[in-house]
């Protein structure tokens, strides 16, 4: 749990991006998202770092490249705040929307990044504040992020609806997923089930990420979320990062469409197969429920 000091920094922040015109809760969470997956790159980048200093690997391309130091966190945070806007502004943003090309879904959701933070003081303040969280404990991050998700509105547009989390944990334990299933939400949102379902099986089977096969399913092959709202997409995919699943797929599919329910569909018979487990015993669990935030 977040203590009531990080949760009274973020009703600050948030306060702030109201007072500077942005009242719309999935905007400032979007500007906040963007901001989270820049520090992620930049620790990313220095875990590179120092392995290619102990066993140099050739070939390898580093994230940033020799001209684009200054997009990373730890640089531009260290500026004044008129030079930090104007760097992520006009440098880390149109970066963002070049890394399509690595192949993860992380990546591929900041191609249609925008920067709508309104002055240099705002931008100076959210740093500022995601600076002092402790990125490397999970648990942390993902508590953060659902207390932001929670400012989201019960009810939005378009029928979109946020499932309260004791509701999901309770269908999580009800559907009780194992280590060898793949798990599909057709209609994910903000990824809150999928994330219970991780937080499930890191409890209920802690093997899940002891053995490297298992992890391997876990972290690429487990977990499978669609959505058509491109804004969802981003803020689902960062909250499973921010909960520790390193590469899910989280998709743009209109699952009630007739290709989406043949897809998903698909998705259900073919996962029978399983990892690790014969063809006849996969389980594929499917959430099939209301789109929802």
């Amino acid at each position: 749990m977040i203590t009531g000091t990080l949760k009274a920094k973020v009703d600050r922040v948030w306060d702030a991006f109201w007072s500077g015109g942005i009242s719309n809760p999935l905007e400032v969470i979007e500007q906040i998202t963007y901001l989270l997956f820049v520090r992620r790159l930049d620790e990313l980048q220095t875990l590179a770092d120092r392995r290619a200093r102990r066993a140099p690997q050739p070939g390898v391309a580093p994230i940033f490249s020799e001209g684009q130091q200054l997009f990373r966190w730890s640089k531009f945070r260290e500026q004044s705040p008129e030079v930090m806007f104007q760097l992520v502004s006009e440098g880390v943003f149109p970066f963002l929307r070049s890394l399509g090309g690595d192949g993860s879904t992380y990546s591929h959701h900041m191609r249609d990044a925008r920067f709508t933070i309104p002055t240099p003081q705002l931008l100076s303040r959210v740093v500022d504040m995601l600076d002092d969280i402790p990125m490397g404990n999970r648990d942390t991050n993902g508590d953060l992020y659902e207390y932001m998700l929670g400012k989201i509105a019960t009810a939005g547009q378009n029928g979109q609806f946020r499932t309260p989390r004791h509701i999901i944990q309770l269908m999580v334990e009800l559907t009780a997923p194992k280590p060898g299933d793949e798990i599909c939400d057709p209609a994910c949102g903000t990824a809150g089930f999928l994330v219970a379902a991780s937080e499930y099986l890191r409890t209920s089977h802690p093997e899940v990420l002891t053995d490297a096969r298992q992890r391997e399913h876990f972290h690429h092959s487990m977990f499978h979320g669609y959505d058509f709202d491109s804004t969802m997409l981003r803020i689902g995919s960062m909250n499973m990062m921010l909960h520790g699943v390193e590469g899910p797929d989280i998709a743009y599919r209109d699952s009630l469409s007739e290709a989406g329910d043949t897809f998903v569909r698909r998705i259900g018979t073919t996962s029978r197969r399983g990892w690790g487990r014969p063809r006849s015993s996969r389980r594929p669990v499917v959430s099939s429920s209301r789109r929802r935030r």
